[in-house]
């Protein structure tokens, strides 16, 4: 059965046998036969294949051949017989080789310009002498000669130099006078040197005295850069860029809340904030347009420590309160020598001054309801006066006393005046905590290990 754009493998009107049996599929070394003109077996592919220029059907010719000392490759060319369009290019038929290649010819004499060369795609061309280069991927594959190299540069620099000098371009007549240079170039004038470089590593030039060594034929293979494996389609593509992490440290989140005093719509406000020489803690402020309540929290930014800590200071002057603190909510405080002691969960977690915690004890115990009024015992009021009095002078710094801070978690915080040095009037104890204090926190539930084989026969 005919079709149009079938394939004739051979000379027209060649006749062929019937064959009994199907014949084996050639193998590569059948497909590719060196090339060489004696071989009359060796015939191109003809395939009718549309005209780019006038758009009727031409003559497509394929030809897979192999170069000596080289490897194999693909020859096309291209005819119209109703306008008279031609193009042939060549096309490696094996992989981008692992390195770049770079031929560096030293052209003496006129034989030089017989040499057979092979250039792909995306070899560069140059001539140092001339400064002149064929940029990569500017011309199509070629099966050529050094001669027909110069040749095709030529006469692609004479192709619009009759629109140049029409309109009076100044570069016409500089462009001629280069193509007189590389005509000169043609006949050997002088000694030239022609460097193809192709990341690809599958260009080359004829060595006429193969096996034996080439002194005019310099061969460098190379690593390509990235930018050549890139050029290429080579290049690796790069991994997934993670995510940038949002720094927070210096941003305020805000989100909506309701007010705990009226129930009105508010927005809290929250910060993670840095403590020197102790960890991350969050810091959260609610203030109600409503009511105009406000109020602050502190929560720790780490887990729970492995170890308690005890932090005792011995308050001797006013400057003590100014030392920044961090209460958590499971820190109790004790002041032995008013005989008080706060316990875990009252006042919250905070992160304020000394100062500013001994105001919020003193009111918190002052202003109790159940302490004041007519119902008040007489002499539960004059403690509470007593113990008001004695809290003012350990705040102005006129009386001395310890600063207990018990914290379980481990995480509280009391700044250390003279870091990183040691504190004089500053003790700190690491502990381990007691059953009772783990189930407080509800350490003693929880399985932090081999707890997948529990849930397993559940599944």
């Amino acid at each position: 059965m005919a079709a149009s754009g079938a394939v004739e493998p051979g000379p027209p009107g060649a006749a062929v046998a019937p064959s009994p049996a199907p014949a084996p599929p050639p193998t590569p070394d059948h497909l590719f036969r060196p090339i060489s003109a004696e071989d009359e077996e060796q015939q191109p592919t003809e395939i009718e294949s549309l005209c780019m220029n006038c758009y009727c059907n031409g003559m497509t010719r394929l030809l897979l051949t192999k170069i000596p000392f080289f490897r194999e490759i693909i020859v096309s060319s291209f005819s119209c017989e109703h306008c008279g369009w031609n193009n042939t290019e060549i096309q490696s038929a094996g992989r981008i080789q692992d390195q770049g290649v770079r031929y560096t010819l030293s052209v003496r004499a006129l034989e030089d310009m017989n040499r057979e060369v092979v250039k792909t795609d995306s070899a560069a061309t140059r001539i140092p002498e001339l400064d002149f280069e064929i940029p990569a991927f500017s011309q199509k594959g070629a099966l050529t000669t050094v001669e027909g190299l110069i040749t095709r540069a030529i006469s692609g620099l004479e192709q619009d130099q009759p629109a140049r000098r029409a309109n009076k371009d100044a570069t016409a007549e500089r462009i001629d006078e280069f193509i007189v240079k590389l005509k000169e170039l043609k006949q050997v004038a002088s000694p030239f040197t022609l460097i193809i470089d192709d990341p690809s590593g599958n260009s080359f030039v004829e060595n006429p005295h193969a096996p034996q060594k080439d002194d005019a034929l310099v061969i460098t293979h190379y690593n390509r850069t990235r930018q050549q494996e890139e050029m290429l389609g080579l290049q690796e593509e790069a991994p997934a860029e993670k995510p940038e992490e949002e720094d927070l440290r210096n941003e305020v989140l805000q989100f909506n809340t309701n007010c705990p005093e009226c129930n009105a719509p508010a927005q809290t406000n929250m910060k993670l904030v840095q403590i020197p020489h102790f960890k991350e803690v969050i810091i959260m402020a609610t203030n109600c347009e409503n009511c105009g309540h406000r109020t602050n929290e502190v929560k720790s930014g780490g887990a729970v420590e492995p170890l308690g800590t005890r932090i005792t200071l011995h308050i001797t002057d006013a400057s003590d309160m100014t030392r920044d603190l961090l209460k958590s909510e499971t820190c109790s405080v004790e002041i032995p020598e008013l005989e008080f002691e706060l316990g875990m969960a009252v006042l919250g977690g905070k992160f304020t001054t000394l100062e500013g915690l001994l105001k919020d004890i003193r009111e918190l115990v002052t202003k109790n309801p159940f302490t004041l009024g007519d119902s008040s015992n007489p002499g539960q009021t004059e403690r509470l006066q007593e113990f008001s009095q004695k809290m003012d002078q350990i705040i102005e710094g006129n009386m001395k006393a310890h600063f207990i801070m018990d914290d379980p978690a481990g995480n509280s915080y009391l700044q250390n005046v003279y870091a990183p040095e040691d504190d004089p009037e500053m003790k700190v104890e690491r502990y381990k905590r007691t059953f009772d204090q783990n189930e407080e926190l509800g350490l003693n539930d929880m399985k932090t290990e081999g707890y997948e084989a529990g849930l397993a026969p559940q599944r």
